[in-house]
């Protein structure tokens, strides 16, 4: 019987992923890769830190996954972007959804400003995963060097920054236009805010969110009760 997952350690993250590929005798678009640990180069030799993978095969439910993969890199290598692709293991949150990672020396051009090269990948993406896939799979989420997980945790820190600057001086703040993504994480980063709301106004790509002070609850005052869903 084939094992299914296997753990691997190299000086490297392609050097550990391939170790695991030869432990699954699989191919990269055939599992789906949890990095335990990224490789640390240390400071004279200490500190260092060898790259850690897990590898899994992916059943039945990933041929979704595994096509959009397959798309992505047809994709790199018409534009002759040096960059590699790896399935990324789906989150507790999530399950149903699968992220497919891109890395490699030229991947930067494939992020933008902002994030706006990797949302038009993204799109273009969907639209020819739409033509070929079966409903029902989940969804696919493209990332390249992690940038949106990065670019969570700073709007992240710059929502509960605003919450504390709207909560002193109880006068809203509005940020700049952000994609629908951003707004939602500035969203769900303040809805159980004692003192904050927070609104989306606007059309189309000047779409902000606004916080503001929450009735009762501005400076001094007693934390209201927090209210239900935040809006997209």
């Amino acid at each position: 019987m084939q094992t299914e997952s296997v753990e691997a350690t190299g000086k490297t993250l392609e050097e550990a992923l391939e170790l695991a590929l030869k432990g699954l005798d699989a191919a990269r678009d055939e599992v789906e890769v949890e990095v335990l640990a990224r490789a640390k180069s240390g400071f004279l030799g200490f500190g260092s830190q060898d790259a850690r993978v897990r590898a899994t095969r992916l059943g039945v439910e990933g041929t979704q996954v595994r096509l959009a993969k397959g798309i992505v890199d047809r994709l790199l290598t018409h534009m002759g972007i040096s960059a590699t692709s790896t399935i990324g293991k789906p989150s507790p949150d999530s399950p149903d959804t699968h992220t497919i990672e891109v890395e490699g020396d030229d991947s930067g051009l494939l992020i933008g400003r902002r994030g706006e090269t990797l949302r038009a990948f993204q799109f273009v993406l969907n639209l020819m995963l739409a033509r070929q896939a079966t409903e029902g799979q989940g969804r696919v989420i493209l990332d390249v060097e992690r940038y949106k997980e990065r670019r969570a945790r700073t709007l992240r820190d710059l929502a509960l920054r605003a919450a504390d600057r709207v909560s002193s001086s109880g006068r809203s703040i509005t940020l700049e236009p952000m994609p629908a993504n951003e707004r939602r994480t500035i969203h769900i980063s303040l809805a159980g805010h004692p003192r904050v709301t927070t609104e989306s106004t606007g059309e189309g790509d000047a779409r902000q969110v606004s916080i503001m002070p929450r009735r009762g609850g501005g400076p001094g005052g007693p934390p209201p009760r927090a209210r239900g869903r935040p809006p997209s």
